[in-house]
């Protein structure tokens, strides 16, 4: 892990000295998880969980907002249309109680109006229409207010949940993208290896039919070959030619495929650290292996189980909503003009304190059907769990057969190599000696050409094996 570190920051300060020397595979590694936008994308959505996280925690502390308004009115507010009289009492020492103020005749009698029907006060009290008058043409209004959530049904900790699994479920996709993509890059630089090989491969066998090629001319030229012979051994050398330019381009291919992944200039010179001496790994058996810790350990697995704790979460949201809530809230507010002492031309304000309750009690069982499907969605990813264990289980159990037929085939093609290195010298010896003809000299070439073209692919198998076999028990690093 500290080498892939230290690689990664070469290939970002200095990309241009790494570029200029042969690169190995960890190299190859670094410069990809460096540049590739895939893995930077999954980074941001890591790091957006996180921020979704404690925005979601923010839920449980109190939450304090401010709001204002102003607005302007047409008129003013009169609460009397005129000057209101209003009449007035006098103490009555004998009756203990207020009497009004009544005009009355000689004998006592209180005078009505005969209009209304209703006494005349003799004296009353004047409130002037200018005083109970309220000039709010511009009214300024505000208030702070303090809102602590108590019980919420279970809403803020389902939230905290569905956020807490939202950011594993991130991380785990970005470990998978980060192992699929060191699993191509692993395949695109064995390709070029491969590719590579083949090319000095198809150098050798141009160089072979050339040189046969060369004699047979000399015999012909001497009256010891024929014109046929001739013939066949030039179209057998253009079709080597044909063969070294097919898989030459195939290798430029190769290189561009390679640059992409890591990020690098397409079409620059690129050496691999392989392409000279490859060394086949060296395993003796397969790894002991536990399908229950290769479970835990994948990390597409662990995706999914993240994914099933957010859908739970899903659920305790859904069941909050039946739930009852309570929430304290409190509250200064404050205007101008204000009504407090008086109706006074300035601000003024004071606190008021309180809870509410809210009780869900009918909705159509809209709600309890939101419940009942976010359990059927549990449900749903539950048994993709399941089923993908059982696939999971396929794949160790064919990386297994794969692992023992690329070492049983290695071991066999570098058998027939042998026997073909050894064909090939006795078919030019018997040609020489006359005993062979120019049709058994391009037999063996040709056997020659596949045994050790076979003996390529066979390395590079057992490479891509271990790495194939590595992703699949979750070891790949990520």
């Amino acid at each position: 892990m500290r080498k892939l570190i230290l690689l990664t920051f070469i290939a970002l300060l200095l990309p241009g000295a790494a570029r200029s020397e042969a690169l190995s595979l960890d190299s190859c590694r670094a410069f990809a998880l460096a540049n590739n936008k895939q893995i930077k994308m999954a980074d941001e959505a890591v790091r957006g969980a996180g921020y979704v996280k404690k925005s979601a925690f923010a839920a449980y502390l109190p939450g304090i907002d401010f709001t204002a308004g102003y607005m302007y009115n047409q008129h003013i507010i009169e609460l009397l249309g005129e000057d209101a009289k209003l009449p007035t009492m006098t103490f009555n020492p004998a009756t203990q109680q207020y009497d009004y103020n009544l005009v009355k005749m000689p004998d006592g009698t209180p005078v009505k109006d005969p209009a209304t029907g209703s006494y005349i006060p003799s004296e009353v009290a004047v409130i002037p229409k200018e005083a109970m008058s309220y000039d709010v043409h511009n009214v300024f209004a505000g208030a702070f207010t303090l809102t602590q959530p108590i019980y919420m049904g279970g809403q803020i900790r389902a939230l905290n949940d569905m956020a807490k699994a939202g950011e594993e479920v991130a991380v785990s996709a970005r470990n998978v993208a980060v192992q699929d993509l060191l699993y191509s890059v692993d395949e695109a630089y064995w390709l070029v290896v491969s590719l590579r090989s083949k090319q000095k491969l198809a150098e050798g066998y141009v160089a072979l039919v050339d040189s046969l090629n060369y004699s047979v001319t000399k015999l012909l030229e001497n009256g010891m070959a024929t014109r046929s012979d001739l013939l066949n051994v030039e179209v057998k050398l253009n079709e080597a030619r044909i063969a070294y330019t097919k898989v030459t381009n195939g290798l430029s291919l190769a290189r561009m495929a390679l640059q992409q992944l890591c990020g690098l200039p397409i079409g620059a010179p690129l050496t691999l650290a392989d392409e000279e001496t490859m060394a086949t790994p060296k395993v003796e058996r397969l790894p002991d292996y536990d399908l229950q810790q290769v479970y835990q350990r994948r990390q597409d697995l662990e995706a999914l189980r993240r994914s099933i704790s957010l859908l739970r979460g899903k659920e305790k949201l859904s069941l909050s909503a039946m739930l009852p809530k309570i929430a304290a809230v409190g509250t200064y507010a404050f205007s101008n003009p204000n009504v407090i002492h008086g109706f006074e031309k300035r601000f003024g304000g004071g606190f008021s304190v309180g809870a509410a309750l809210t009780i869900p009690l009918w909705h159509w069982g809209g709600n309890y059907h939101q419940y009942r499907a976010a359990k059927s969605a549990t449900l749903a990813q539950q048994l993709l769990l399941e089923d993908m264990e059982e696939k999971v289980e396929l794949q160790v159990n064919q990386a297994k057969y794969k692992f023992e037929e690329a070492y049983k085939t290695l071991d066999m093609t570098r058998t027939n190599m042998e026997k073909a290195d050894e064909n090939l010298r006795n078919a030019e010896l018997g040609y020489k000696e006359g005993v062979l003809t120019v049709d058994d000299v391009t037999a063996a070439q040709t056997a020659w050409l596949q045994a050790h073209s076979e003996e390529v692919d066979a390395e590079i198998g057992v490479q891509l094996c271990n790495v194939y076999l590595s992703k699949v028990l979750g070891l790949m690093p990520y």
